[in-house]
């Protein structure tokens, strides 16, 4: 996508994502194409405080106060960190609904510091950089390091210590998260051109809520089993295996608390498997609900059938296949 970056602005887009990934909780985020944010940064001269405008899905919900907008504060986590003082005013347009289940603070988060990563190489004669990739090899880790910590500090400020979500909207792809404290994500690889069907009822499930009804600790034989799926998982995308998709896609830990969450749950999730889903599971906290297809006919047929087990619950549907590639200028 070309670049609309100027000395005094730089714009930035991240794909939404399936958080958890079922079986791996906080370890695994799955980003898909067709929906996400883009968020803007520009120096405001004259301004003595940084100032937030939100355009978009749920953006009367989303707060324009600086110091609360998750956008704003990772873009001003990237330009601290880089010593770079200076008010800016952060536009946001919202593809994400807010508490959906689809990684939007995330997504904002990510955005926000990758904007502020381009303004910044703009500025440095470095513009060529817009045209490639913000997680390419060709910025370097420390940029990459960057990016991915003023992001976790955006998240961490609206939705907790938790970067799943984050590091699929930074690498694109299947991501892994390795560590939190200091961040550390890893691209994995993915051998199969699967798809992902997100279906979202029109209920609102907030993240905190969600964890809270999370058990502090796990038996031991599900602790293994959990570990098991995750692990069987991470290879049966890089193989591109849907059989052991199918086995491994199971979640024992925070799919069963918070089923109750979503309506009708399990009818959709049955629906889903019925119709030809390899796996299908809560994205993130909820209440989206994703399957995983072959291809983008199963997708669609998933999705359809998962919003007629809705049944009188309205609910939006999204089809897209895997995003290979993360945040980017936009």
């Amino acid at each position: 996508m070309s670049a609309s970056v100027a000395a005094a602005q730089a714009t930035a887009y991240a794909p939404g994502s399936v958080g958890n990934v079922g079986p791996g909780f906080d370890v695994l985020g799955l980003a898909v194409d067709g929906i996400g944010d883009r968020v803007t940064v520009a120096w405001a001269e004259g301004q003595a405080e940084d100032t937030v405008e939100v355009r978009g899905r749920d953006a009367h919900l989303l707060p324009a106060d600086a110091g609360r907008n998750c956008a704003a504060i990772a873009a001003r986590a990237l330009l601290a960190a880089r010593g770079r003082a200076g008010a800016v005013h952060v536009t946001i347009e919202k593809g994400l609904a807010l508490a959906g289940g689809m990684g939007g603070s995330a997504a904002s988060s990510v955005a926000g510091a990758g904007a502020a990563h381009l303004l910044l190489a703009a500025e440095a004669g470095a513009a060529a950089l817009a045209d490639e990739k913000l997680a390419d090899e060709k910025l370097g880790g420390e940029a990459l390091a960057a990016v991915l910590a003023a992001a976790a500090a955006g998240e961490a400020a609206v939705s907790g210590e938790h970067l799943d979500n984050v590091a699929a909207s930074l690498l694109g792809g299947l991501a892994l998260v390795r560590h939190h404290a200091p961040p550390d994500v890893v691209a994995l690889p993915v051998g199969a051109p699967w798809w992902v069907a997100l279906v979202t009822p029109r209920v609102r499930i907030e993240t905190r809520a969600a964890r809270a009804l999370l058990p502090p600790v796990l038996e031991r034989a599900a602790w293994v089993q959990q570990m098991a799926n995750t692990a069987a998982l991470v290879h049966a995308f890089a193989a591109g295996d849907a059989g052991l998709v199918a086995r491994a896609l199971d979640d024992r830990f925070a799919e069963p608390p918070r089923a109750a969450l979503i309506p009708r749950f399990a009818a959709v999730k049955a629906a889903a498997l019925a119709a030809g889903a390899l796996g299908c599971s809560i994205s993130g906290a909820g209440p989206t609900v994703f399957a995983l297809a072959a291809d983008e006919m199963e997708a669609r047929r998933c999705a359809a059938a998962m919003q007629a087990a809705f049944a009188e619950t309205a609910s939006d549907a999204h089809v897209g296949a895997i995003a290979r590639q993360g945040v980017r200028a936009a």
